[in-house]
C-alpha cells in the first residue's frame, strides 16, 4: 500500500493500518506534498473494509516537528509576502478535516517532538501514547503566526483555556508526563516501549466494534458544539445505526453465552 508515496509509508496487518511519516532528516516536518500524501493515505485507510484502526507515528527522532516553512513562509522579497493562510486552506485544513472525520479509531505514537502542526496531528487522534522523553510544543508565536489545524478549537477543550493560552503564547515545551496530567496525552511509557504499547492498543481496538467506535467519534465531536437535547437526538440516530450492525448481534450473543465477543467490524 506504500506505492506512490515518497515521504510516508502505509502498511496494513491484522486490521491495523500503520501510517508512518518518513522525513527523519527534517524531523518529519510537514511539507505540502507530505500533507497531500497523508490525506490520501487517510482516505485509503477509511475506505478499506479490512482496516479497523489507524496507528500514526514518525520515523527517527521526532513524531513531527511542525510545518516545513521552506516553501510556505514569507517571500524572499519582504515587500511581497506570501499568503500563509493559503497553506491552511490548501493543505493543512483538508488534512485535519480528513483525520477528524475518520470512521475508525486512531492512535498517535509520539516520540521526540510533537510541535506545531505535529501537535495538532496528535491531538486529532483518539489516543495519544507518548514516549517519556517526548514533548508537545506550539511555537507559532515565535514566527509571528497563530496555531492552526484546528488547534485553537481543540486544545482549550482538551486542557482548558488557561493552559491552552500558556502553550500558544509562551511556546513552552510540555513534557510527556505533564501532557498526560493535562489531558493532552492518553498515557506515557518508556521510550523503548512505545512501539510495543502502541501496537498492543492498536490490536485491542482492531478487535473491537469498529462501526460503533466511529459513531462514538462522530457523536463526541458533534457534541462539542451542540446542546444536550441535540446530543441525545444524535445518540438516538447513531444508536439505531449501531443496533443494526452484526457486531451488536454478536455482542448480545456473547453476553448471553458468557464469553468474549468476536467482533468483525461489520
Amino acid at each position: 500500500m506504500t506505492e506512490g508515496y515518497h515521504s510516508i509509508s502505509l502498511t496494513v496487518e491484522a486490521g491495523v493500518a500503520s501510517l508512518t511519516m518518513r522525513r527523519p532528516a527534517a524531523l518529519n516536518s510537514l511539507s505540502p506534498d507530505m500533507m497531500i500524501e497523508l490525506r490520501d493515505a487517510l482516505e485509503v485507510v477509511d475506505g478499506d473494509p479490512d482496516t479497523r484502526v489507524l496507528l500514526l507515528s514518525g520515523e527517527g527522532r521526532a513524531f513531527c516537528a511542525g510545518a516545513d516553512l521552506s516553501n510556505a513562509g514569507p517571500s524572499a522579497d519582504p515587500t511581497a509576502p506570501r499568503d500563509v493562510g493559503l497553506v491552511c486552506e490548501d493543505y493543512v485544513n483538508p488534512l485535519m478535516r480528513r483525520l477528524a472525520a475518520m470512521k475508525k479509531p486512531s492512535i498517535a505514537a509520539v516520540n521526540g517532538a510533537a510541535a506545531g502542526i505535529g501537535c495538532a496531528l496528535a491531538m486529532h487522534c483518539d489516543f495519544v501514547i507518548a514516549a517519556r522523553s517526548s514533548y508537545f510544543m506550539l511555537a507559532f508565536a515565535r514566527v509571528g503566526l497563530i496555531p492552526d489545524g484546528g488547534t485553537t478549537w481543540l486544545l482549550p477543550r482538551l486542557v482548558g483555556i488557561m493552559r491552552a493560552t500558556r502553550m500558544m503564547m509562551l511556546g513552552e515545551r510540555i513534557a510527556a508526563e505533564q501532557a498526560a496530567e493535562w489531558g493532552l496525552a492518553t498515557q506515557v511509557c518508556e521510550d523503548e516501549d512505545l512501539a510495543i504499547q502502541a501496537a498492543e492498543l492498536a490490536r485491542k481496538l482492531a478487535a473491537g466494534p469498529t462501526k460503533a467506535y466511529g459513531l462514538m467519534r462522530s457523536a463526541m465531536r458533534s457534541g462539542q458544539s451542540s446542546d444536550l437535547d441535540a446530543a441525545m437526538g444524535l445518540e438516538r440516530a447513531f444508536q439505531r445505526e449501531a443496533g443494526f450492525t452484526q457486531d451488536y448481534a454478536e455482542g448480545v450473543r456473547a453476553f448471553k453465552e458468557k464469553r468474549a465477543a468476536n467482533f468483525t467490524g461489520a
